[in-house]
């Protein structure tokens, strides 16, 4: 990924040179090369060998002409976990929603239609949904469970998104926040997958791959679920 965005990059005019006329055609991008290559960003941000690609003056402004990224990543609003930095990619390369819980399910037009507009008009091949460790949103989606009692203001609401997920998950063997947060990711995912008249013809068809991995905050690693 990194090679090929690089000299995509490369074709772009200059800053000072005329735009084209016409926008070239968004690259073949492969799901499959993509999320593999998203993982070896991720390995070289946990081996503290990140070579921070495309983050230049310069790359911004080659990129001023239009975007290309070869992914979705549908991320928590934690402020420690940024998807650029952890997957090791430059300006470009992603395009990133993000939502406290990494949310899908009930979410409204927002959202899902920022997805869908990355599918359809970028022709983004992959989706990643990300979740990670000790996310405060499925921790009060699984006390408001056991207290029963409402949260201030669009929190409660925002919990009660989550609250099926952390249902799936109980009495599942080993940590119970865990389990609620790998269920969660997972509903995200089987929630973009049945997700008309956009993403699930494509699935089908092949064009498009939706994945799901869980982001450790304390040693920076993804683990890959439903990939």
């Amino acid at each position: 990924m990194l090679a090929a965005a690089a000299a995509l990059s490369a074709s772009r005019p200059r800053s000072g040179a005329a735009a084209p006329q016409q926008q070239p055609a968004p690259p073949a991008w492969n799901a499959e090369e993509v999320f593999s290559d998203l993982l070896a960003g991720n390995r070289r941000f946990t081996s503290g060998q990140r070579v921070t690609p495309r983050s230049r003056p310069e790359d911004f402004r080659t990129l001023a002409h239009g975007q290309f990224p070869q992914a979705v990543v549908v991320s928590c609003s934690d402020s420690r976990v940024p998807p650029e930095i952890l997957f090791d990619v430059g300006v470009g390369d992603l395009f990133v929603v993000r939502v406290a819980g990494n949310v899908i399910a009930g979410t409204g037009v927002a959202l899902k239609g920022s997805i869908e507009y990355a599918v359809a008009e970028l022709r983004v091949p992959l989706i990643l949904v990300l979740g990670h460790t000790g996310c405060g949103a499925v921790k009060a989606a699984m006390q408001h469970i056991q207290d029963n009692d409402p949260l201030p203001g669009s929190i409660n609401g925002l919990v009660d998104l989550i609250k099926p997920g952390v249902a799936k998950s109980k009495g599942l063997p080993g940590d119970p926040l865990d389990n609620a947060i790998r269920q969660n990711v997972e509903s995200g995912v089987e929630t973009l997958c049945g997700l008309d008249p956009i993403l699930a013809p494509r699935i089908k068809d092949g064009r498009l791959k939706v994945a799901g991995g869980v982001y450790d905050l304390a040693t920076g690693a993804v683990t890959p679920i439903r990939h």
